[in-house]
């Protein structure tokens, strides 16, 4: 590298090495392109170390300490089973640096010749930009910019983060379970690390806004997951508004409003779970720039990825639509295809989303209720879980999957599953609705025998009007 004022040439600077930034350079060095990649913590950024990958983990531990002390109906009986939870924490981390170490994502930068430089990146002007850290300085002249700097948790002014009020950043990281947890925000996020606590003995409590928990979701899917909530010793207010808190060394005690009754509870810790900011208000020269900017921070772009700079892209958390990593690895790769000359466009028909709940809900496509609004004549089969003999026999018999198709061509339209290994089922209906895929084409395929698998067969025989099993 080169340090001064002179500035040193690249095709392209791609400023985040986040599930976005890092797949963007990865493709842009592939279609021939010399890239800089400036990340100013770690390789992976949110997803792989405090969010995606580390939550997983967590909530498979717990699966597994939970099916350890629940297998007597299935002549299992496990005695002395206790945790360590330094070890989960090891273990946790450990994968953590599998993926973003030298063997994961740093070989992945090395084996496709990008230079990578931890600090940050600032705009001089259009073309040009200023990387650095504590001992570096450099300047850069880019042909194409990709932002991809992500986004982080909305910190609530009544509940500040620090000491006993957590962000999902630090109950990722805690070196004890807690005995007690108030959780605010029944989102993805809450009711998923709500859930993982509460399986490791975490008196849990989740406070909601909005009438169900999940919001996102129809309620015939949350519905499921809030019995295994409720079954598991979780208190779920809904319509609730957490209005501040009082906090000593040892707790913090909530006080919320219930339809205007007031309430309070105790806990170790609370965590605020209400939903992530985009990254674009630090000092890294948008303003300077005169990027257009789009409602709530996000950045405004068109289908090709593009800002109103049109060599400056934005992908990921910073731009419009949901704040999943596999949108942002997507439209990384369309931004690094249309640098490299190529016709690409973004089309968000097919992202899936995912709930890693008990059970899991994935959803891809249209619900039945968005079918009906966009006029379409719909067909709906459902076929249940507990009529799936692998289901039954690795004892997961909650749940359905549930297709929804244009009665008029049998086209598929949507798909939504609420049961166990959703998070794998729904990718066959992603393939499906991208290909365009009839409902007939779905009933036609051949399904592997015993197979969860095999429950979209027969939900697309249900809205074909010829049900085998059930």
């Amino acid at each position: 590298m080169v340090v001064g004022d002179a500035s040193v040439e690249i095709d392209v600077l791609v400023i985040g090495g986040g599930p976005g930034g890092y797949v963007a350079a990865i493709k842009a060095a592939q279609l021939g392109k010399s890239v800089l990649l400036v990340e100013k913590d770690r390789l992976g950024g949110v997803c792989l170390n405090r969010g995606c990958i580390p939550s997983k983990a967590l909530i498979s531990a717990a699966h597994k300490y939970e099916t350890a002390q629940h297998s007597s109906d299935i002549g299992i009986t496990a005695e002395g089973v206790k945790i360590d939870f330094t070890k989960v924490q090891e273990w946790k981390n450990g994968i953590i640096e599998q993926m973003t170490g030298s063997r994961g994502i740093g070989a992945l930068m090395k084996k496709n010749k990008i230079e990578v430089f931890y600090g940050e990146a600032m705009f001089i002007n259009e073309n040009e930009a200023r990387v650095f850290n504590d001992n570096v300085t450099a300047r850069y002249k880019f042909n194409h910019c990709i932002i991809a700097t992500g986004s982080r948790p909305i910190e609530l002014k009544a509940f500040p983060y620090g000491g006993r009020i957590l962000s999902s950043t630090e109950a990722l990281s805690l070196n004890e379970i807690p005995k007690s947890m108030v959780v605010i925000g029944g989102g993805y996020i809450g009711i998923e690390l709500g859930q993982t606590y509460a399986k490791f003995g975490t008196k849990v409590t989740v406070l909601e806004g909005s009438a169900t928990i999940l919001p996102g979701f129809e309620k015939e899917f949350s519905q499921l997951v809030a019995k295994n909530l409720k079954n598991a010793g979780v208190e779920v207010f809904t319509e609730a508004l957490a209005q501040g808190c009082e906090k000593t060394a040892d707790d913090v005690t909530v006080t919320f409003t219930v339809k205007g009754e007031e309430k309070k509870v105790t806990a170790d810790y609370v965590l605020v779970t209400v939903g992530r900011r985009p990254n674009t208000d630090g000092d890294f020269g948008l303003d300077l720039i005169k990027v257009e900017m789009a409602d709530r921070g996000l950045i405004k772009i068109n289908d090709k990825c593009q800002t109103s700079i049109p060599h400056i892209y934005a992908i990921g958390d910073i731009v419009p639509g949901p704040a999943l990593a596999h949108k942002a690895s997507y439209e990384g790769k369309v931004a690094a295809e249309v640098i490299a000359g190529l016709t690409s466009v973004i089309d968000y028909k097919c992202i899936p989303a995912v709930v890693f709940s008990d059970p899991e809900i994935a959803s891809v496509g249209l619900s039945e209720t968005e079918a009906k609004a966009a006029g379409h004549t719909v067909a709906v089969g459902k076929f249940p879980y507990v009529a799936n003999g692998r289901a039954l026999s690795v004892g997961s018999p909650e749940g359905f999957v549930k297709l929804v198709g244009d009665k008029e061509t049998g086209l598929l339209l949507g798909a939504q599953i609420v049961g166990t290994e959703s998070s794998n089922l729904i990718a066959e209906m992603a393939l499906a609705i991208e290909m365009g895929a009839t409902l007939e084409d779905v009933a036609l395929t051949i399904h592997a025998h015993p197979t969860l698998g095999e429950m979209v067969m027969e939900a697309a025989e249900v809205a074909l009007g010829h049900p085998m099993h059930i």
